[in-house]
């Protein structure tokens, strides 16, 4: 890690639901003290933290007299309502105890991919900044319209860093970092210390989730740590039961795992199409094509389209694939995939009059490193 912090640090610290959660299945109140006070000694050195929060079913499960948290959707979602306010509640009361005003943020998927709605998001922010509060944020789970959309928070607390241009993101765990294996499955597990902004590592998916380096929630990790190494933001995973383990991390010290920034750098809008959004299809394309795509930064045109998998619609986020099936892009298409069938292999020339020219604007396309 540097060798010390700087004044007046943008700090966005990320913390589970497996360390705020009790055996019982309920908050764990002295986990969030613990992390206020890390909280409180970053404010108290200038520094402005934001913290990112899960934990809002596991405070609603026993409010409703639930003995285990439920499964399905519109249940998961009740009780997020209704554990909310109470997962807010131990934040305020804690923050107060050091001088400090708690303020409740729930953001919604939309707010990152609408630029009027990420504008005001990001101003909401930094006004809460400027007057010296800690924002305390949380995915608006009782009405976002598919259960963990950004994979436990990890995603949204990245795009938040990007948001507010943060200068570190910490990924409080209950894992000391990133391991080689799982270590709760294998004695041979060793701590990896540090990544690379290259390195391979950061091109693992979240469908990666059951393998050595995904289990226990570490491939939602990986893909927060490539969101925030895109966006200029370097990262840390680190166990949230540590006692001042996010101030020490601020000041130099060397904690868990160090993911590095990336000089590539995106927008808010192609980071969502790269690594938030849900796909709803696939679009095959020739040679041709793909070299267009990887290497002029074009385009995509219905003439090099070869196949359309999906039923999605306009404005859908899809994945692009080569001729051998890689996945090299991913974009949000201009055109149904009904539509798309109807004219892929076309030139421009020949398509309907009045129909989108293009599959994929290059503005909405995100080319993947391989």
């Amino acid at each position: 890690m540097g060798t010390g912090s700087c004044v007046g640090m943008k700090v966005v610290v990320k913390i589970g639901s497996s360390s705020l959660t009790r055996a019982d299945g309920g908050i764990d109140q002295e986990a969030i003290s613990r992390l206020c006070r890390d909280v409180a000694s970053l404010a108290s050195l200038g520094h402005q933290p934001i913290v990112v929060s899960s934990g809002a079913v596991a405070a609603g499960v026993g409010a409703v007299g639930l003995s285990e948290r439920p499964t399905d959707v519109e249940t998961l979602q009740a009780v997020s309502a209704v554990g909310q306010s109470r997962l807010m509640g131990v934040y305020d009361d804690e923050l107060a105890s050091h001088g400090l005003v708690g303020a409740q943020v729930l953001l919604d998927p939309l707010d990152f991919v609408h630029r009027r709605q990420y504008l005001h998001a990001r101003q909401t922010l930094e006004r809460l900044l400027s007057l010296k509060c800690v924002p305390v944020v949380n995915e608006n789970d009782a009405i976002a319209s598919s259960e963990l959309r950004f994979g436990d928070n990890d995603r949204i607390a990245a795009l938040l860093a990007h948001s507010v241009s943060a200068d570190l993101l910490v990924l409080l765990t209950d894992l000391d970092g990133l391991y080689t294996a799982d270590p709760r499955l294998s004695s041979d597990a060793n701590l990896v210390d540090r990544v690379a902004a290259d390195d391979p590592l950061l091109s693992i998916q979240a469908s990666t989730s059951k393998s050595g380096v995904g289990s226990g929630g570490m491939a939602s990790k990986l893909v927060a740590a490539r969101i925030a190494s895109w966006s200029g933001v370097r990262t840390v995973i680190a166990n949230a039961e540590h006692e001042g383990v996010v101030a020490a991390i601020v000041a130099g010290e060397s904690f868990g795992t160090t993911f590095e920034a990336h000089q590539r750098t995106l927008t808010a809008r192609k980071l969502w199409i790269a690594f938030a959004a849900e796909t709803a299809g696939r679009i095959t394309v020739d040679d041709g094509a793909q070299a267009a795509l990887t290497t002029r930064n074009t385009s995509l045109l219905p003439a090099g389209v070869t196949e359309v998998d999906g039923a999605f619609i306009s404005g859908a986020t899809v994945e692009i694939v080569d001729s051998s099936g890689v996945v090299f892009a991913r974009g949000m298409t201009g055109l149904s995939a009904a539509e798309l069938r109807d004219v892929m292999g076309l030139k421009t020339s020949a398509l309907p009059q009045g129909m989108h020219h293009e599959v994929v604007h290059r503005d909405d396309l995100v080319v993947l490193p391989q």
